[in-house]
């Protein structure tokens, strides 16, 4: 059974393949839900359709309330993942990454980080930092990006991501709570900076980011995106949405579980995505300019030096130490 996945109209479909196989295909407009509510009622969905004498392990929770902005607004942090667009203004016109992406056809790459893969590349922070499996290659992706597309040292670039706030707020939002959980966390960095220090500059910079979304600094987000011509700062910015730990994989609707989950396409996003049969292990899809594809690979797969067993071509540490 093959799943994917995307996110744009709530429907449903089912395609059967000769071989025997399936492909079940779900599209869920994300004012509905986020991943982890798409996976309640994806899980939902496979126990009713397998043991419908069973009552559901999580029931859904209907109380959007629970983050609905204050009166009046309280915005009392700065919140670098967005900015404020006039009307008739596009934004960083002359810096515009985006500009850059859409000049030229993107490429999409696939590359898979086993459990040795990350332990070498937490080894690549000096001194040593006790990080997650996400901020590691989150890290090492957004550095790897802003290298393959050579940006001028000055230019401040960010890294958007995704994190899930349920725990964060207080009181808790509680179990089953299946709409928009998330915020963006965002690290941002000269490019200079990033590209020219090792491993540990930009996990402390993620790491940072995420302790900074405590319960005050989310109500004041949730305030400032009342405001209508609040955009997320997409034109300096790489976006990394998490999959690889919503349960996706173990979806069982009769047929067995999954051999593959991930999205139709991947050209807004960067998305870490499960590995079918290894739990550990991390798929990192990103589309990238063509004239860069190789370049991105390349530094992907450069630090992993004999972690990657082989599968780098041309694989090395640089001479600095550096990752």
């Amino acid at each position: 059974m093959a799943f994917a996945c995307t996110k744009l109209t709530t429907h449903h479909n089912v395609t059967t393949l000769r071989c025997g196989g399936m492909i079940v295909c779900t599209s869920i407009n994300h004012c509905v839900c986020d991943g982890i509510g798409t996976s309640q009622f994806l899980h939902a969905w496979a126990q009713i359709t397998t043991k419908r004498n069973l009552d559901l392990p999580i029931l859904p929770l209907h109380s959007r309330h629970v983050l609905k902005p204050r009166n009046p607004p309280e915005i009392t942090f700065t919140h670098p993942e967005y900015v404020r667009i006039a009307p008739g203004e596009n934004g960083h016109l002359d810096m515009d990454i985006n500009h850059f992406l859409r000049s030229q056809p993107l490429v999409p790459s696939s590359l898979t980080f086993t459990a040795s893969h990350i332990l070498h590349l937490k080894k690549q922070c000096v001194p040593s930092l006790k990080c997650t499996t996400f901020e590691v290659l989150a890290s090492h992706t957004w550095r790897s990006w802003v290298r393959a597309l050579d940006l001028s040292p000055s230019l401040n670039v960010k890294l958007l991501f995704s994190v899930n706030v349920r725990k964060k707020l207080i009181p808790e939002i509680p179990q089953g709570y299946y709409g928009n959980g998330f915020v963006l966390g965002c690290a941002q960095s000269c490019a200079q900076d990033l590209v020219t220090s090792n491993m540990y500059h930009g996990v402390k910079l993620v790491q940072q980011a995420k302790s900074s979304l405590t319960d005050d600094y989310v109500r004041s987000m949730i305030d400032l995106l009342e405001d209508k011509s609040v955009k997320t700062d997409l034109p300096m910015s790489l976006v990394i949405s998490q999959w690889s730990k919503l349960g996706l994989e173990d979806l069982d609707f009769g047929e067995g579980k999954p051999l593959h989950m991930g999205p139709l396409t991947s050209d807004i996003y960067c998305l870490f995505l499960p590995v079918a049969g290894d739990f550990d292990a991390v798929r990192v899809l990103l589309s990238v300019p063509e004239s860069v594809h190789e370049k991105f690979e390349y530094y992907m797969k450069e630090c992993l030096g004999n972690a990657a067993n082989g599968d780098a071509k041309g694989s090395h540490v640089e001479e600095n130490g550096f990752c």
